[in-house]
């Protein structure tokens, strides 16, 4: 997948390189905030995980935050018509997403919900950043997203990490996260195709810049 130059920051392969890029950022006000987005499947939530990790290792308190928990609740879409369309962006709770990132940043101890993959549903005040955590490691799709209100998290990132993926791996991996919830192979392509890749196009779409493009 190519990407127009002007949305290039500088290009991460190497998982050492994009740690030694954390450790090494300049520390301002409040808690630093680390953001990496990409389209559904490109492998974000396992390079968060990885990255608080090795943060951890490193001896900082990093604590990695998903947007997941932001999805309205099943009932909610069922009755805006938008529970075929899950996952896309009009179907989280962007506003409040926007005000816990803005108290995480701030520091201090904050709830904040998780998402329940077994249950499909938001399990509110489920986690907790502690107070001395000094870095938040968030990830989601609509982290670097060009449309209101997601436009106004951009201000907000210390450093934003767009995970690089081309839209065949992308389309691969859906498929198979839907075989894996036992869906017939006709199924699971239409499932990936009508909503995951029409999430992922618009995401590649309309994508804010990036200060590092990982393409790992």
């Amino acid at each position: 997948m190519q990407v127009e130059n002007q949305l290039n920051g500088a290009t991460i392969s190497n998982f050492e390189a994009l740690t030694r890029r954390v450790l090494t950022m300049p520390q301002g006000p409040g808690r630093s905030m680390i953001a990496i987005a990409g389209a559904p499947a490109s492998g974000k939530s396992t390079l968060a995980t990885d990255l608080t990790t090795a943060l951890q290792k490193a001896g900082r308190k990093a604590q990695l935050i998903p947007m997941d928990g932001f999805h309205l609740d099943n009932a909610v879409l069922q009755e805006r018509g938008l529970l075929s369309r899950k996952g896309a962006p009009e179907t989280f709770d962007a506003e409040g997403f926007i005000v816990l990132i803005q108290r995480v940043k701030q520091g201090g101890a904050v709830v904040y919900p998780t998402f329940d993959r077994a249950r499909d549903v938001s399990v509110a005040g489920a986690a907790v950043i502690d107070a001395d955590c000094d870095i938040a490691v968030v990830e989601g799709n609509y982290l670097l997203f060009d449309e209101a209100p997601w436009r106004s998290l951009a201000g907000l990132w210390d450093i934003s990490i767009w995970y690089d993926m081309p839209e065949s791996v992308l389309l691969e991996r859906c498929v198979q996260r839907w075989l894996d919830h036992d869906h017939t192979p006709e199924e699971a392509r239409a499932r990936a195709e009508d909503n995951d890749m029409a999430n992922a196009r618009r995401i590649i779409g309309a994508r804010l810049p990036a200060e590092v493009i990982f393409s790992g």
